[in-house]
């Protein structure tokens, strides 16, 4: 295990330089004048004075060569400073760890209620392929995967915060103020997560082993529990790993909606304000933890997985 993540570690350096660089040179590529930006984040005049202009340009470090910009800024972000927001005229680096926290703790939370609801609802509809549990786990599983997040979130705010008022509309630091997000980020990766265990499920009861293992007295319990589902977290655990990720940073209708202060949330008000720094960091954030998360995943299923763990041998 030790050598497998070693070998899944090694490209992690140049995976990260890589994206800083990508980060760094986004806005140069899309023609944002840096320096117009932060003196329309300050000051009024759409037209600024010349001399300011060439001021603020120096103070940014933006007269150098690009390779030289690039470099002073990477020095930056390694030492744990992504610069100051234009907006709010304060560091990004808290602004994106509370923001980051929020998100994360919405997104494990889905995460979660999805596990307890697709997997043994999964489990349940291949105890009896083509049976009513199996029919009803699949339609809904189907009609959860496509409605989407934008149309879900306004109708359960509808429902639940207009017609039945249970729980509030938009807002954060309740627990009450958690659940229509949480269920609105849960529904997609609960029908998949069904949908997957179902298959899984139903492939491996049917396999050569549990059918031996049932003709020599195995309770189906046993065979369901231990040996089929046991074999669908493999998936399951992959499947979440690169929700997790997605989640993160794609939550961005539902923080908006439910006004959540998370990181989609955060990155939207910035994009909308081109504040520059907070997008950068932002991004940088969002891709390092996509990558961390994609290595933990991978070692997660070699954990669960005899067979994939010896082949990564």
């Amino acid at each position: 295990m030790s050598g497998t993540l070693g070998r899944r570690l090694l490209p992690l350096p140049l995976v990260l330089l890589g994206t800083s660089a990508l980060v760094f040179l986004l806005p140069r590529a899309s023609g944002l004048d840096t320096t117009r930006t932060v003196l329309r984040a300050r000051i009024a005049d759409s037209v600024p004075d010349p001399a300011v202009t060439e001021r603020v340009t120096r103070e940014l470090g933006l007269d150098g060569p690009l390779w030289q910009q690039y470099l002073l800024w990477l020095g930056s972000v390694l030492r744990g400073d992504l610069g100051l927001s234009f907006s709010t005229r304060t560091a990004v680096a808290p602004q994106l760890v509370a923001a980051l926290g929020v998100s994360a703790l919405v997104t494990a939370a889905a995460l979660l209620l999805a596990g307890l609801v697709g997997i043994p609802a999964g489990v349940a509809a291949a105890r009896r392929p083509g049976g009513p549990v199996d029919r009803t786990v699949t339609t809904l599983s189907v009609l959860g995967a496509a409605v989407p997040e934008f149309i879900l979130a306004p109708l359960l705010v509808l429902v639940f915060a207009v017609a039945l008022p249970l729980l509030p509309a938009a807002g954060w630091g309740t627990p009450a103020a958690a659940v229509l997000p949480v269920v609105t980020l849960a529904l997609f990766p609960a029908a998949l997560a069904a949908q997957l265990t179902r298959a899984e499920t139903a492939d491996v009861l049917g396999a050569l082993h549990v059918r031996a293992a049932r003709a020599r007295g195995f309770t189906e319990r046993r065979l369901l529990w231990v040996h089929a589902a046991r074999r669908s977290l493999t998936s399951v655990t992959a499947l979440s790993g690169t929700f997790f990720a997605g989640l993160l940073g794609g939550s961005v209708v539902v923080e908006v909606v439910f006004a959540v202060p998370g990181l989609g949330r955060l990155l939207y008000d910035a994009v909308l304000a081109q504040d520059l720094p907070t997008v950068q960091g932002g991004l940088l954030v969002l891709v390092t933890i996509a990558v961390l998360v994609t290595i933990v995943t991978e070692l997660g299923q070699l954990a669960i997985d005899p067979v994939a763990r010896r082949a990564a041998r």
